[in-house]
């Protein structure tokens, strides 16, 4: 279902020595929830650097991990990251810290247990079986999916 998680309902944890502040949309960072639910364990976060600042993020081994610089410049346990680019980790360790190599970055923070299960995919639908994909081309073209304001 929808969840509507405006900006001022997000979690928000201040990082020590002006480096910057997470935002925490989904699970914990350092004591600070998100305000999202979700049906899986998922970690969503928006770690906002001031150039400098660094954060560390530590998850299980064997979740799927990503990040996606949306704006800046960061350095990554030592990999350099502009902005646009994303960096998938392969599932070796828990532990990694993210340094802003410029003012005002911002990199997305994703990750979550692995769900391993069953993929099909037609056209933008992505379910678990065929019949599943029949019955959300069904809903949308019946309308049920809603629609976007302007």
């Amino acid at each position: 279902k929808y969840q509507s998680i405006p900006n001022d309902t997000m979690g928000k944890h201040i990082l020590p020595d002006h480096a910057g502040l997470v935002e925490v949309i989904a699970g914990e960072y350092q004591g600070t929830a998100g305000p999202a639910r979700t049906h899986s364990p998922i970690a969503l976060m928006n770690a906002k650097l001031n150039e400098g600042g660094r954060a560390e993020f530590s998850f299980p081994a064997h979740y799927n991990t990503a990040l996606l610089v949306i704006q800046g410049h960061a350095v990554v346990n030592g990999t350099d990251l502009p902005t646009d680019n994303l960096l998938k980790f392969a599932n070796e360790g828990e532990t990694f810290t993210i340094e802003a190599t410029a003012p005002e970055t911002v990199v997305l923070v994703m990750s979550g247990e692995p769900l391993r299960e069953p993929i099909v995919a037609y056209g933008p639908f992505v379910m678990n079986t065929k019949q599943e994909i029949m019955q959300a081309m069904d809903d949308y073209n019946r309308g049920a999916f809603g629609h976007l304001e302007d």
